[in-house]
């Protein structure tokens, strides 16, 4: 009998913040994997999850680079959807571990896809987004009544960024690491630095809040950094 893969969202860092669905599953598992950018890196989701691991679990890095060369990254998601395949074979239960949720910007994306085109089962179990924790963190809400909310992740392209909050749309902003400084112009631009608040490693022991665009100026955010702009001030900001 072949094995499954299950995808779990662990959410942006704080372990209470797994489903009960998320913590049987990695209970259960025979591999857990653990994805990194490289092999000495550390795994944030790993370590969010740690507290459920069984002794007898397998646990197996597996490198995703973060680079932009569309034909290399898809030679390492064929190689370790390939990989994973193999232990699906031998009946073995594979949960992938994800940060926040699986089906939002993941690496995981791309392995679902292959290893259901090899025939073998894929589970997917939700998690809670970076954006939707420092939301409940802050009281703050996300959206209200009929106004919509845009989640972009930041590129180099900030046409339907910039046209979304011109007409008062709620936005989140991810992956702000990649292009801060021309966020701190937008921000500046439509005059929104008092309807912004950035939080970095949300959930974590690292987590820092920020209502100051110097911190998109200065200091380069970290990787783990999402952003949220409202149509009005927001309030409380310290």
């Amino acid at each position: 009998m072949k094995g499954s893969l299950i995808g779990i969202g662990v959410g942006p860092g704080d372990p209470e913040l797994l489903t009960i669905k998320a913590v049987r599953a990695i209970e259960a598992a025979d591999i857990i994997i653990a994805p990194c950018s490289r092999q000495q890196e550390e795994s944030i989701a790993l370590n969010i999850v740690t507290t459920y691991i069984k002794e007898a679990t397998e646990l197996r890095k597996m490198i995703f680079p973060m680079i932009s060369c569309k034909e290399t990254l898809q030679q390492h998601w064929q190689r370790n959807a390939e990989e994973i395949a193999l232990e699906l074979e031998k009946g073995r239960t594979v949960v992938f571990l994800t940060l926040g949720d699986p089906m939002l910007y993941s690496t995981y994306i791309y392995i679902n896809r292959l290893v259901r085109s090899y025939g073998h089962e894929v589970r997917t179990v939700p998690g809670i987004t970076s954006f939707g924790a420092i939301a409940s963190h802050l009281n703050l809400p996300l959206a209200e009544g009929d106004k919509p909310l845009l989640i972009f992740p930041m590129t180099e392209d900030t046409d339907l960024l910039e046209a979304a909050i011109a007409k008062g749309a709620e936005a989140v902003v991810m992956k702000v690491s990649q292009a801060p400084l021309r966020l701190a112009e937008i921000i500046e631009e439509n005059q929104l630095q008092n309807n912004y608040v950035m939080v970095s490693k949300c959930g974590q022991n690292q987590e820092s809040i920020s209502y100051s665009l110097l911190d998109l100026k200065e200091n380069k955010p970290p990787y783990l950094s999402t952003v949220i702009l409202k149509s009005k001030p927001i309030e409380g900001r310290e």
